[in-house]
């Protein structure tokens, strides 16, 4: 049963706009990245179009692969996170918004497998916008013809990458739980905005390996260097946010009345 509830989940993706959209806004994140690179190499020609060369060169962006990689995994990390939390809302939002979550939870299915097959389907859609990302990067910058490129730098660069993607997607069931708890859109993408202004701020602190948003600046270096490794408190921190946000979600499936 929980397969076909998955399989229809996909089904309902099919012709989703949204999907498209998703798409398109990380593939701006290394666009955006190639064109600060060729401002740094191109100080002059940059003046000349009015794109602030000056500025690109001392915000110290070097044009390497090793600084496109740390661009690529801050796009993955941060952007990733709001992206993330946006493709959740949408997954079990949608259901409230366009007046279906009656009919659903009406089914002679039990509630737990629609909450875990929607938590299957971000993950998968998570998977492929990041894969797709990846993929874009190594083109991209095999255009511009990056100085510094080698195997072992790649797959370092990928690995950092999917753990930051990792870490994304385990923050979202907590925004999960807040659209079924709000029942629309608006409540989880302003609770991902306060949480990434949070975890901003807290990754300036020494509580930044406990708060769970704090975790993905700290890694990326948005304050101070990248961390090399995440102590093992964070990654507890983490695993306890993933369960508590898929715990709160089953229950308010299970045992929340609908009104719709």
């Amino acid at each position: 049963m929980l397969g076909q509830v998955i399989f229809t989940e996909f089904v309902k993706l099919r012709r989703s706009k949204v999907t498209w959209f998703s798409l398109a806004a990380i593939s701006m994140g290394p666009l955006a990245t190639a064109l600060f690179m060729w401002i740094v190499r191109e100080p002059g020609r940059a003046a000349q179009l009015g794109l602030l060369g000056t500025k690109a060169n001392l915000s110290g962006l070097t044009a390497t692969w090793p600084a496109f990689f740390s661009m690529l995994t801050l796009i993955v990390g941060i952007g990733g996170t709001l992206l993330l939390s946006f493709i959740v809302a949408f997954v079990f939002g949608r259901e409230y918004s366009e007046q279906t979550a009656k009919n659903m939870l009406a089914l002679p299915v039990g509630r737990p497998a629609f909450v875990l097959a929607k938590f299957v389907v971000a993950a998968v859609w998570w998977v492929v916008l990041v894969g797709a990302v990846l993929a874009e990067a190594l083109v991209i910058g095999t255009l511009l013809g990056l100085p510094g490129f080698s195997a072992a730098l790649v797959a370092a660069a990928t690995l950092e990458a999917l753990l930051a993607a990792g870490i994304a997607y385990l923050l979202v069931p907590v925004v999960a739980w807040i659209t079924v708890l709000g029942r629309g859109y608006l409540p989880p993408l302003g609770f991902a905005l306060a949480m990434l202004a949070l975890g901003n701020v807290f990754s300036k602190t020494g509580w930044a390996p406990w708060f769970p948003w704090s975790i993905v600046p700290m890694l990326v270096g948005m304050v101070g260097s990248p961390t090399e490794t995440l102590p093992g408190s964070s990654f507890v921190v983490l695993a306890l946010t993933f369960v508590a946000g898929v715990g709160a979600t089953l229950a308010q499936f299970v045992y929340a009345d609908n009104t719709q």
